[in-house]
């Protein structure tokens, strides 16, 4: 794991950090660490004038707008908790946040991400979230094919499986960006954003 730099205008997106996911029994870090780790980040980035994205994923009562094709573990027929789809307060209430709801893994599927992202002149995304090797990931693929450098903080996330969490962060990043941790990253936007 090794990072080489921020660009000036590097974002932060934040997938998932939500109350029914946090709140789900997570490794090799629990959802708390990882809620803590993100809240870090994004004072951090907010403190220098850089973007922050907090994104979330959602359905409606019915999935109508729910990935429609076949699997071996569909996720029709469940039901959610009210409010299991709220940002934790520890992220939310920053008025210049983006607000991304997705239905799909990826933050980018079907969003209006990549327009948020480029109107705002961003070059490269910091990653943090759950589940790593779901949206995390997902999305870590989907930035890199638009063309991102992207920076994965590895200790900012967690997935409900640790060997899913071991394979997205040792065989899948490596080929999308730089990893790094928490602390790597804090350190290196002081460095080069003052």
């Amino acid at each position: 794991m090794s990072l080489s730099t921020l660009d000036p205008r590097t974002a932060l997106v934040v997938i998932d950090l939500q109350q029914g996911i946090v709140a789900m029994p997570t490794q090799p870090h629990s959802g708390a660490d990882v809620v803590a780790r993100a809240a870090e980040l994004a004072a951090a980035f907010r403190a220098r004038d850089l973007p922050v994205a907090l994104v979330r994923v959602s359905f409606a009562a019915d999935f109508a707008d729910a990935v429609p094709g076949r699997t071996e573990r569909q996720a029709r027929g469940l039901a959610f908790p009210e409010g299991w789809d709220v940002v934790v307060d520890e992220l939310s209430g920053h008025a210049g946040d983006i607000r991304v709801t997705k239905h799909n893994w990826s933050a980018f599927h079907g969003t209006d991400l990549d327009v948020q992202l480029r109107r705002r002149g961003v070059t490269q995304i910091v990653l943090a979230g759950i589940a790593t090797s779901i949206g995390v990931e997902s999305t870590a693929r989907d930035g890199y094919a638009h063309g991102y450098h992207v920076t994965l903080a590895t200790d900012a996330m967690a997935d409900g499986d640790g060997e899913a969490h071991r394979n997205s962060v040792e065989r899948i990043f490596p080929r999308l960006g730089e990893s790094g941790s928490t602390a790597e990253v804090l350190e290196l936007l002081a460095k080069t954003h003052g």
